[in-house]
């Protein structure tokens, strides 16, 4: 969030408090418009603030403990009261230098009872602490979700990788009574392949990238699959900037070469569609090779399962993965992710 909007929270935050406080100078001091009132209790609220910043540093040297110490009860009974006298004698110079005529109805502070602006102290004092300790807490909850998160994508990016791999090195084997040459220039291509997994630790790559990986992938189809494969690619501009999970572009054309060109005899076509619109990338791939008879499901497969995982993971709800079988032939994966959410 920016400065600017900290600040508008904090603001809001004292709103409340603020209008209480004009509501209890208007009820306790009688003649007292609500204007001067509420004057006075932006003066004084300005100075609970202020000295709010100095109890929310102090509860960074005392954090939270678990179980609750006497070391932290202690520090607080010392801390409490010397906030509300602190802040009792500061909204009172404050009404002084601005009012220094002794009968001026602005000096409120003065003549009503003090025990009364001691009470509202420490229930200032309590209510910041309270705010600051609930704040420091959803911002550990935060960091704890926000790794966990992490963990749990940089496992299924680990899990997806392996999966990748042995399709890959499984092409290779099998050229390799058949077609030795070609088998070592595969293993080659495979080995630049699995460099790129390993280095690559974004969760997030623009789709040129991605399509640039697919490619070499593609490139180590195509020394097994030869003119069976066909690849047909449509991808905007715009689009190839556009950011995505690193290896979803793969993962939906790997899984197009497995389920749709493999079981297939004659040719397959695989076409790549990318486009940008109202700040969402959409990213379809279609095969016209084998479909449901050749093994796809509705959205199924161990790559597809694990994809949509990380997409719950980066996006929520808003990254979206559409598998079906294709109305005419073949298999059809529609994969959409927002912009809010650029490359790392």
């Amino acid at each position: 969030m920016s400065r600017a909007g900290v600040w508008v929270q904090l603001i809001v935050a004292w709103l409340p408090v603020w209008v209480l406080y004009s509501t209890m100078i208007v009820a306790a001091h009688e003649g007292t418009s609500f204007f001067n009132a509420a004057m006075i209790g932006l003066r004084a609220i300005a100075c609970a603030a202020v000295l709010g910043l100095g109890v929310y540093r102090f509860t960074e040297r005392f954090p939270w403990p678990h179980p609750i110490r006497w070391r932290f009860v202690a520090a607080h009974l010392v801390a409490a009261p010397l906030y509300a006298i602190t802040w009792v004698v500061l909204t009172n110079l404050v009404e002084v230098v601005l009012h220094v005529r002794p009968h001026d109805p602005g000096v409120v502070m003065i003549r009503l009872p003090l025990a009364r602006y001691l009470v509202m102290g420490f229930w200032l004092y309590l209510t910041v602490t309270g705010v600051a300790y609930t704040l420091r807490a959803a911002e550990r909850a935060a960091r704890a979700e926000a790794a966990a998160v992490r963990a749990q994508l940089a496992a299924l990016r680990g899990q997806l990788n392996p999966h990748f791999l042995f399709n890959a090195l499984h092409s290779v084997v099998q050229l390799i009574p058949t077609e030795p040459s070609l088998a070592a220039r595969a293993a080659e291509q495979v080995a630049g392949l699995l460099r790129t997994t390993l280095e690559e630790e974004r969760d997030l790559v623009s789709l040129g990238e991605e399509w640039d990986f697919v490619e070499r992938y593609l490139a180590v189809e195509r020394i097994r699959f030869g003119d069976r494969l066909r690849v047909r690619a449509a991808i905007s501009g715009p689009a190839r900037e556009a950011s995505l999970p690193s290896f979803a572009l793969q993962t939906l054309v790997e899984n197009a070469v497995r389920h749709g060109v493999e079981p297939k005899v004659g040719d397959t076509l695989i076409t790549v569609d990318a486009t940008l619109r109202d700040g969402r990338l959409t990213v379809e791939v279609r095969d016209d090779g084998a479909g449901m008879d050749g093994g796809h499901g509705p959205g199924s497969g161990t790559g597809l399962a694990r994809l949509r995982e990380r997409l719950a993971g980066i996006y929520g709800a808003e990254g979206q993965l559409d598998a079906r079988p294709d109305p005419v032939a073949g298999f059809r994966a529609t994969l959409v992710v927002p912009q809010d959410l650029q490359p790392a």
